[in-house]
């Protein structure tokens, strides 16, 4: 397979969809209506605009927004003027932000100012270098020349949306057109990032044509179509959101529609009033559905396709899903950032029990395996490392080889961290974590990164950080805290720091403070012990 349905980058996608779909909707948000024509001709001013601002092919531009008509519009324009996407976690507070976008080099940023009570404007201009500390290392923007806001606030140190179209008109649109036809299949299109035990993020690297073909391969799989109505609660910023959800749409021609933020009444009436017939999310997305007083008073009868996972999914809350909600297929899948958001998917027809105890199988085209701690292959059965091999894999981290090395072997082999097995069949069953890592609503934590932040409140000796079991979230993470000689603080003033530097999933729940934390001989953090009985 050379490519994915006739095309192999993302905007000669959307030029294809303008063509053969002119008329379907491809974004609903509001009163914005965009059929696919509409939607190319909105991306190709855009791109003309970014132009115009002096993005080059290559650079790389940021956009900090939540889901929105403007942020599909903003991101593949982006991809139509040569440049290459990073999305940015609306959750993140002004360090992870600046981090993320020095780490890249971000010439262009596009933010929502004000989203969730987030003054992002003022995030940015915070970058002056920290002083030298060997954990928090947050240099200066100096390759940001350009800050746009998608919500239209006037700024000394950005420019409205609007304002940045009307740039738009001192560049042809045949300079696009160049631009869309230099662009290349294995040409990186986006980085997301993913964080990793070391606490810092890593921004992995997908080309156009591996997004692509991905996308195909679990819009087939889960049984994505053309016309469908797919809500969109899933963070564009994502891969959820992003790749199995506005790229998939692109793909199959299916309509866009966002949510900024997920309650439960508001998907309730984006469901019955835009007969969305693909509702995908995390299982807390459903459960807060089910338990919620109004849910009779809404019809769901459009939805036809959910599709969750992120964590186990329990059998109950699959047949609920179906009987309860009356959604006639229910899929999960599994994946990482680093494989282009999809390894596994279960198709439709599989049973529940196995829905709710399996990842699915490998999408087709790629290869998942189970090795010991050799690299050996182990078989049916056998628990261990996950590994994945295929086209669905990242290039590597962001300037980051080493990064890059520890997680993709020489054979091709990207090392999940998971821990799991196959059966006869080549489902996946995931059990444990190599890693810390733990899932908080579908997010992933790690916490050597909320440790690195946590560690620097003044009155924070040590700490652990590890994930507990919760009913709504899944998971949440627990601090284990050893305060500085002298210091007292307390649980409601270390997490009060926590939401003031990390994005809120990362923010431990609670906080244990002990006079030591158990280690092994050479002096090894032992977590598996905190939260155990003494």
């Amino acid at each position: 397979m050379s490519d994915s349905g006739g095309f192999s980058t993302i905007p000669a996608c959307l030029r294809a969809a303008a063509v053969d779909s002119a008329g379907v909707e491809a974004v609903v948000d509001g009163d914005l209506r965009l059929t696919f024509a509409d939607l190319d001709a909105a991306v190709t001013r855009f791109a003309r605009a970014a132009i115009a601002r002096g993005l080059l092919p290559g650079d790389r531009a940021a956009v900090w927004a939540p889901n929105s008509g403007r942020w599909v519009v903003a991101a593949l324009g982006i991809l139509a003027a040569g440049g290459v996407l990073v999305p940015v976690n609306t959750r993140f507070k002004g360090a992870e932000a600046r981090y993320a976008l020095a780490k890249v080099r971000a010439s262009v940023l596009l933010l929502d100012d004000g989203f969730l009570g987030n003054d992002y404007l003022a995030m940015v201009r915070d970058s002056s270098p920290e002083p030298p500390t060997d954990r928090l290392p947050v240099p200066g923007l100096p390759d940001l020349h350009t800050v746009v806001t998608l919500d239209d606030v006037d700024d000394p140190a950005a420019i409205g949306y609007e304002h940045f179209l009307a740039g738009a008109e001192t560049v042809p649109e045949s300079t696009v057109d160049e631009r869309i036809a230099a662009l290349r299949p294995d040409d990186v299109a986006d980085i997301l990032f993913t964080s990793g035990t070391t606490g810092y993020p890593k921004g992995a690297m997908v080309t156009h044509l591996a997004d692509l073909r991905v996308d195909e391969a679990w819009s087939d799989g889960v049984g994505l179509r053309a016309g469908d109505r797919y809500l969109l609660i899933n963070p564009f910023f994502h891969s959820f959101g992003y790749r199995a959800g506005l790229l998939a749409c692109l793909v199959k021609r299916a309509t866009i529609v966002p949510m900024r933020v997920f309650d439960v009444v508001g998907a309730l009436e984006l469901v019955e009033r835009e007969r969305i017939t693909v509702f995908p999310g995390a299982p807390t997305v459903f459960t807060s559905i089910l338990a919620h007083p109004k849910l009779a008073d809404h019809d769901l009868g459009s939805v036809r396709l959910a599709v969750t996972g992120a964590t186990v999914v329990p059998v109950p809350l699959l047949v609920s899903m179906r009987e309860r909600l009356g959604f006639r297929d229910v899929v999960t899948a599994y994946g990482l950032t680093e494989t282009c958001g999809t390894a596994t998917v279960c198709p439709p027809d599989t049973d529940a029990e196995r829905l709710s105890t399996s990842c699915g199988k490998a999408i087709p085209g790629t290869e998942v395996a189970i090795v010991d701690g050799l690299g050996n292959s182990l078989p049916p059965g056998e628990h261990g490392e996950v590994v994945v091999r295929g086209y669905n894999v990242m290039l590597g981290y962001f300037e980051d080889p080493v990064a890059t090395a520890a997680a993709i072997d020489p054979d091709g082999w990207l090392h999940t961290g998971d821990v799991g097995w196959l059966d006869t069949e080549g489902y996946l069953r995931i059990t444990d974590r190599l890693k810390d890592m733990y899932v908080v609503g579908g997010f992933n934590v790690y916490p050597a990164e909320v440790e690195r932040m946590l560690s620097d409140h003044p009155a924070v000796a040590e700490v652990a950080v590890v994930g507990m079991p919760d009913d709504r979230l899944g998971e949440v993470g627990h601090a284990y805290v050893v305060a500085e000689p002298g210091a007292v603080p307390t649980e409601a003033e270390l997490i009060e720091h926590c939401r003031a530097t990390m994005a809120n999933y990362k923010v431990p729940r609670r906080v244990t403070f002990v006079t030591e934390l158990p280690r092994t001989p050479s002096g090894k953090i032992q977590k598996f012990r905190l939260g155990a009985p003494a």
